[in-house]
């Protein structure tokens, strides 16, 4: 059913190529249509048509299953942008700044992202220890517990 709401793929795909949100095209659609689309219509499209992915996944950088509570954390915020980075994305100028400073202020405490998902707080800076070889502390065993959804 949701390809039938689509008008215009080739205007579709250049608003992915341009980065456009979801929420965006979900917009632009009820605007300059008249059709009511949901996000799922959109990411079953970009998956269709082998379009890439709209965030980037570095399980390196983000080993841990991640508690709801602890998703919107400065650490992890800037291990995500990290990871864009690492992945080749266009960063905006205020991204770029804040992930270099960050960046430097673990360098400065030679610390490390620490995440326990047991406590209150989650993530944590803590002293680089032997094998800290990245911005994390690595856990001993990965928790991430996302399937590719492009698998």
């Amino acid at each position: 059913m949701g390809a039938k709401k689509i008008v215009d793929e080739d205007e579709v795909i250049r608003w992915f190529a341009q980065g456009k949100t979801y929420q965006w095209m979900i917009d632009e659609y009820k605007r300059k249509y008249g059709i009511d689309t949901v996000s799922s219509m959109w990411g079953n499209f970009r998956r269709r048509r082998n379009l890439s992915r709209r965030i980037t996944r570095n399980d390196r950088l983000i080993p841990w299953f991640v508690k709801a509570e602890h998703r919107w954390l400065y650490p992890l915020a800037m291990l995500r942008i990290e990871a864009r980075r690492r992945d080749g994305k266009k960063l905006p100028e205020l991204e770029q700044t804040r992930l270099k400073a960050w960046k430097e202020m673990l360098e400065e405490e030679n610390a490390v992202v620490h995440y326990d998902p047991e406590t209150e707080e989650g993530f944590f800076y803590v002293p680089r220890q032997e094998g800290d070889d990245d911005l994390i502390h690595e856990p001993e065993e990965q928790t991430t517990q996302r399937p590719n959804a492009d698998s």
